[in-house]
């Protein structure tokens, strides 16, 4: 994504002075993960779009391409504490949570000491997520939307900025339990993983394969993350753009105003939410490219990663050939 070049150097105000500082330490941020992560620039912006609108992402592809990487990098480069979840069958809600134990002190008096699990963290990585029983995967469901956990009926807030990045390999099905839809609704990108070019591909074999490797550089800091969020949300938007929002998700929807190929396909719609996630996620794109507002190809660039997972199509959709790329293409193509 080319960086906007078209600056007023006349900017004086305090508003511009925050987005032109938060542009260039964005612009650092992304060069530091770009240097470890090869071949994945896209990739590499959809991640950086879903934490700066203050969101989750699912990160959907094969092992080898380096999603687990990505996260680490990417905490290391946002300056965020970060731990690492790895996702099997058997792991239970305490596990990610926490729990309560009980310890006995020097006179014998015996009492409740809470040890927090690894979702009190500004980062976390939970790998390979549909591995999780859906009572695991229910516990993070309260801390991705209220950034809270009750344990033991005591609520307890999670650190700020709180982000949940989750792995999931598509082609890998026995032994997993598939996400819910409100569950999945909760994440505000599902970012697909592809293979990287041939170029990039040999780039990284070169530098990966050495005796040196390359580390991930510390671009931003919590605070700067958390201002940048504050910015995404104060960015004018344009009713060109809301409208286009609006006529892209409404039209998704069956209903007697949805055309005949919507009515007749589409399983399930997505929500208000959906919208919502558009609107920010437009916002934080156009700051990632060094632009004060967002257009409306912003809006046609996200609905894949944004839409994919909110929505679904019906056998008939499967029996006719028709993917929910192609029709979320001729839906965006309108706008």
């Amino acid at each position: 994504m080319p960086q906007s070049t078209t600056k007023n150097s006349g900017k004086n105000s305090p508003i511009e002075k925050r987005f032109d500082e938060s542009a260039a330490k964005l612009s650092k941020a992304r060069s530091a993960i770009s240097n470890i992560i090869y071949g994945q620039d896209e990739v590499i912006d959809q991640t950086l779009i879903t934490v700066m609108a203050g969101g989750h992402g699912l990160l959907m592809g094969v092992p080898g391409l380096a999603k687990t990487l990505l996260v680490e990098t990417l905490g290391t480069a946002l300056g965020l504490d970060s731990a690492r979840v790895q996702c099997t069958p058997d792991l239970m809600p305490a596990d990610i949570l926490g729990s309560e134990v009980l310890e006995e002190g020097e006179k014998g008096k015996r009492s409740f000491r809470f040890i927090e699990g690894p979702v009190f963290t500004q980062l976390l990585m939970a790998d390979e997520i549909n591995r999780a029983s859906p009572r695991t995967q229910s516990a993070l469901l309260q801390a991705m939307q209220e950034h809270e956990v009750s344990i033991a009926g005591q609520a307890r807030k999670l650190p700020a900025p709180f982000h949940v990045l989750a792995t999931q390999n598509p082609i890998e099905q026995e032994g997993t339990y598939p996400l819910p839809e409100a569950q999945l609704d909760r994440f505000l990108l599902q970012i697909n993983v592809d293979y990287p070019d041939e170029k990039s591909e040999r780039a990284m074999l070169l530098a990966t394969t050495g005796a040196k490797k390359d580390k991930a550089q510390k671009a931003l800091s919590a605070k700067d993350l958390m201002d940048i969020q504050s910015l995404v949300r104060e960015m004018p938007v344009g009713d060109s753009v809301a409208d286009a929002i609006l006529k892209l998700v409404r039209n998704l929807r069956p209903g007697e105003s949805a055309s005949k190929q919507v009515n007749d396909l589409v399983a399930w719609a997505p929500g208000p939410r959906a919208a919502q996630a558009l609107m920010l996620c437009s916002r934080a794109r156009a700051l990632l490219d060094g632009r004060e507002a967002p257009s409306i190809d912003d809006v046609i660039a996200l609905a894949p990663p944004i839409l994919r997972h909110r929505m679904a199509l019906n056998y008939k959709a499967s029996s006719e050939g028709v993917t929910l790329e192609s029709m979320l293409a001729d839906m965006t193509s309108a706008l």
